[in-house]
């Protein structure tokens, strides 16, 4: 038995037509903050990767052995009259990373610097305190 297909030219288009994906320019992903974190015996040092990001729009803060970094990186376009954007994949906004640590952070000591898109952190540990065992009267 011999069995008889039929062949329609513009199906083959069609199916090649709404097959094939397209990019519709979706918006970029909000980076993550990379960080390092380094173990001494008296601080930690932290190193996060923030490329792009101006120092003064970088924020730090220190709760306890909880540490919070955040950054916003601001738009800087400038588009021309007649000039058409492409494409624009590079990130605008804030992002924002948070980690604890095994140990307080003496803030008064803790410093800061940042140097060619990466910020590091000096944080001190804070002095353990022994516990105290009260005496019940």
């Amino acid at each position: 038995m011999t069995s008889i297909t039929r062949y329609d030219p513009l199906d083959d288009f069609f199916r090649g037509f709404f097959v094939r994906p397209v990019e519709l320019g979706t918006p970029a992903e909000a980076p993550h903050v990379k960080v390092d974190v380094v173990e001494d015996a008296d601080k930690y040092t932290v190193h996060a990767e923030l490329p792009g990001i101006n120092k003064d729009d970088i924020h730090v803060s220190i709760d306890g052995a909880m540490i919070s970094i955040s950054a916003e990186r601001k738009s800087q376009k400038e588009v021309k009259e007649g000039d058409r954007i492409l494409r624009s994949e590079r990130y605008f906004g804030k992002v924002s990373r948070s980690f604890e640590l095994g140990q307080d952070v003496d803030e008064s000591r803790a410093a800061a610097k940042f140097s060619d898109g990466v910020l590091e952190l000096s944080l001190p540990k804070k002095a353990v305190t022994s516990a105290r065992r009260l005496e019940i009267s």
